[in-house]
């Protein structure tokens, strides 16, 4: 739809041009560029000069201030009693999880270990041990078997224990 300036516009172009479009095109600056919207229009600005004003102060805006103070403390509380029970479950989390790795590094850990003492106690790796340092099977009289002690007999020592009530000398 056209404003009403456009249209005058538009109907002065056309009442010129209906005698001689030629001579108007001619006339015109081809590199002009159009006017930008609301050019006509200035706008003053006054200087205002407050600074002989003087605030008076309003008795209640203390009051509203402490009010507001609170009552943001209070959301903050509010707020942080409702994200804190959140957060330290996602840092738990965390903390599950470094333990979960650190469980199946020590099981890795572990089982190279394992490997590690079957191949020092195999039974090559012994035999080769003991005939480098010269070591050999027993013969049959090196050999000595002891007699089992029975419970009755006295020659070895005895393992028991004194009765708390009597005093040891």
């Amino acid at each position: 739809m056209a404003t009403l300036a456009t249209f005058f516009k538009r109907s002065d172009a056309v009442a010129v041009t209906m005698g001689r479009p030629e001579t108007i095109r001619a006339q015109s600056d081809p590199f002009m560029l159009r006017a930008l919207p609301n050019d006509d229009i200035y706008f003053y600005a006054k200087k205002i000069d407050n600074s002989r004003v003087v605030r008076q102060a309003d008795p209640a805006a203390g009051s509203e201030c402490w009010s507001a103070v609170g009552a943001a403390g209070i959301l903050l509380l509010l707020g942080a009693s409702i994200i804190a029970p959140h957060a330290g479950a996602v840092l738990e989390g965390y903390k599950l999880e470094a333990l979960r790795q650190e469980r199946v590094t020590l099981i890795n850990e572990r089982r190279d270990l394992d490997v590690h003492e079957a191949e020092l106690l195999s039974p090559e790796r012994l035999n080769a041990l003991a005939t480098k340092h010269g070591l050999t099977s027993p013969v049959g009289d090196q050999v000595m078997h002891f007699d089992v002690p029975t419970a009755t007999d006295a020659s070895f020592a005895s393992n028991k224990v004194p009765a708390r009530n009597q005093s040891v000398r």
